[in-house]
């Protein structure tokens, strides 16, 4: 299947303009990074806690963020998750000390703020345990049970939070709604002993920041080495300049997929940094795909410019970029409208990846090589483009300035 047939586009008269583009995204990417809202680390890189909150009701951003405030937890970020619907909401806290102490001591922090107006002598039925529960059962024995309260109490706690965690959602609206589970005398103590705040908090993250640095920085090694092992395979397999070009090209790709998210203050994750290695990967391959097309017409093409045979390569290998980069995006971009907020940065980062890397195989790592062998051309020095003939040696090829 072909989209073109023969197509014969002037890319390298283009370049200027590419660049142009580049330069745009870049600048504006690096301008974020270092004057505006910076690289923004998710919690796994600089460790926190979040905490991952359902309400009954929709949630108002600004009096959790009030809260949070009066609680000592300052710059707490809030962020809707989920379907609108479902009323969830992760709040993220970084906690700068070094041990698990005081990170669990921002959890409690977190559910107290929330929990600002509770009454002093009750406890929140919504986020209790089980085993609260079945003590304040155990304790004030409103069924009379004896000797076998233990057991029995046990099973009544399991089921009242049975019922609120996967039939209410977490979020029990009113002491009612367990009149269908347990003994109306056990609804009438748990009306006098809890009460019923608008939330439940359905899960705790914590990472230390110990942690998260060191992540951090095997994520940064793992994709200088990517790169490093790209360049010293294209110098192998091609020539040195093939593989500058291809990590010229995946630094530019990996630079504005960075710099996209702190434009729109994404957080990186590491499920991020898992997209944009493959990134690295994929852009790779497409970019080696036009390489090898060039390398097989310099030897086909011996009297043409340089940039001639370079357009020809794109032109030729344009329905095949096409149709791979296509499919590919159509289907990234499924994940970002459908895949759900715990995939939402990677599908983000390959959504951007993709277009950026199709774009920079034709628009930045062919032009970096006519670019090259001009330069050579005006100081009179030999091209370095060098083909293998049919019996493996390698021949110096020249082409025109």
């Amino acid at each position: 299947m072909e989209f073109f047939r023969n197509p014969n586009i002037d890319f390298l008269g283009k370049k200027w303009y590419f660049l142009a583009f580049s330069l745009i995204f870049s600048v504006a990417g690096v301008c974020s990074m270092l004057f505006w809202h910076g690289i923004p680390y998710g919690v796994d890189f600089r460790g926190g806690t979040l905490v991952y909150v359902k309400f009954l009701s929709s949630p108002n951003d600004s009096a959790i963020r009030a809260a949070m405030d009066r609680a000592g937890l300052h710059n707490a970020r809030i962020q809707r998750y989920g379907p609108a619907g479902n009323n969830e909401v992760l709040i993220d806290v970084s906690e700068k000390e070094t041990n698990e102490t005081a990170l669990d001591r921002s959890k409690l922090e977190i559910i107290r703020a929330l929990e600002a107006n509770a009454p002093g002598d009750k406890q929140d039925l919504n986020n209790a345990s089980v085993l609260t529960v079945k003590s304040a059962l155990l304790e004030k024995d409103p069924l009379h049970l004896g000797t076998d309260a233990s057991e029995r109490y046990g099973q009544i706690a399991q089921a009242i939070v049975d019922y609120r965690d996967r039939t209410k959602g977490g979020v029990l609206s009113s002491f009612d709604d367990l009149k269908a589970v347990v003994d109306p005398a056990v609804v009438a103590f748990l009306n006098d002993t809890f009460y019923l705040s608008n939330f439940s908090v359905r899960n705790v993250e914590i990472v230390g920041p110990q942690v998260g640095e060191q992540l951090r920085t095997q994520a940064k090694l793992a994709t200088l080495y990517s790169l490093a092992g790209m360049l010293v395979y294209l110098a192998v397999r091609f020539e040195w300049i093939y593989g500058v070009a291809a990590v010229i090209t995946v630094f530019h790709d990996t630079l504005i997929t960075v710099g996209a998210f702190s434009l729109t203050n994404k957080e990186i994750s590491l499920t991020v940094i898992a997209a944009i290695l493959t990134l690295i990967g994929y852009s790779n391959n497409d970019t080696i795909v036009v390489f090898d097309r060039i390398r097989e017409n310099l030897k086909l093409m011996r009297r043409e410019k340089l940039s001639d045979i370079v357009n020809r390569s794109i032109n030729q290998t344009l329905s095949r970029t096409i149709l791979t980069a296509g499919l590919t995006f159509l289907t990234v971009l499924a994940l970002f409208l459908f895949g759900g907020e715990v995939l939402h940065g990677f599908s983000f980062a390959l959504v951007i990846g993709i277009l950026i890397g199709t774009y920079s195989s034709i628009a930045i790592a062919a032009p970096i090589l006519v670019a090259y062998q001009d330069w050579r051309a005006g100081r009179g020095r030999q091209p370095v483009m060098v083909p293998a003939d049919k019996a493996g040696r390698r021949e110096k090829v020249k082409a025109k300035a």
